[in-house]
């Protein structure tokens, strides 16, 4: 097993194979909350190896200084990004969907997000907001709401995302907002396991991506998925912290990637 990205300082023996940019599966998906442009240029002088994607989350696009300078930068460094699904949304209950196209051209978005966390949307007007936009960028959909006391039953989860897949999504985000308290996750960040390993029976782990702000949570999924799992709601200080995680380089995940003899001998 030997990691593919040319980041690494040194060698170590027993390190799980890490998928190359441009990935398609085992991306990091990073949350820009409103960062400057000065943060955004320190975040990608150390870390841009390892981000795949970038959401300006929510609608913090709209109220940012120096948008356009910021996006530059990221461009410069050839990482990719979009605005959060709830700006889709907020286009879209003002009757403004076509705005949000011209949107997207202005900006020269490569993805886009649609997402109903925020209101009540039919599956099938949902679904057609997909097609539409994928013939302009590329869609990443998101299943779950943004209301703790809203508990999605497992069958509903699985049905839309495979709905939203046949309408041309090319990932379905599983959402847990920020602060990675609902949706996938209960009110005290943690996972709901059932639910996740339910919706792993239908939908292939490769086309889903979870949103996993939280260390305890970016564990759990390493541990069950796999060093490239997908992964959202990265905060920008937690980038390298990630990538240890994914690697068996952190006390958390210390010895899930190390053989069977190193274990028995070190007694681990």
């Amino acid at each position: 097993m030997e990691p593919s990205l040319k980041s690494m300082n040194y060698d170590l023996s027993q390190i799980p194979d890490r998928t190359a940019k441009p990935r398609q599966n085992g991306i990091t998906m990073v949350m820009d909350k409103g960062l400057s442009v000065r943060e955004v240029e320190d975040m990608l002088s150390v870390s841009h190896t390892h981000i795949d994607i970038v959401k300006l989350g929510w609608a913090t696009s709209f109220v940012t200084p120096d948008l356009d300078k910021k996006l530059d930068v990221y461009r410069s460094a050839n990482v990719p990004f979009y605005f959060g699904g709830t700006l889709f949304e907020a286009f879209v209950v003002r009757n403004q969907f076509e705005d949000f196209r011209r949107l997207i051209d202005k900006y020269k978005l490569q993805y886009a997000e649609v997402s109903d966390g925020s209101v009540e949307m039919p599956a099938d007007e949902k679904c057609e907001y997909i097609r539409t936009l994928a013939k302009q960028v590329t869609v990443l959909s998101e299943v779950g709401s943004k209301d703790e006391e809203k508990i999605i039953p497992p069958y509903k989860w699985i049905r839309l995302m495979r709905a939203e897949l046949e309408a041309g999504a090319w990932k379905v985000i599983g959402e847990a907002r920020e602060a990675g308290n609902v949706g996938l996750f209960r009110a005290s960040g943690e996972v709901r396991q059932g639910l996740v390993e339910e919706i792993l029976t239908e939908i292939p782990n490769e086309k889903i991506l979870w949103e996993a702000p939280q260390k305890a949570q970016q564990v759990w999924f390493v541990k069950l998925l796999g060093a490239n799992v997908n992964l959202g709601n990265i905060a920008s200080n937690d980038i390298i912290p990630l990538e240890t995680i994914r690697l068996g380089l952190r006390g958390d995940t210390f010895t899930h990637f190390l053989d069977q003899e190193t274990q028995k001998k070190w007694k681990l």
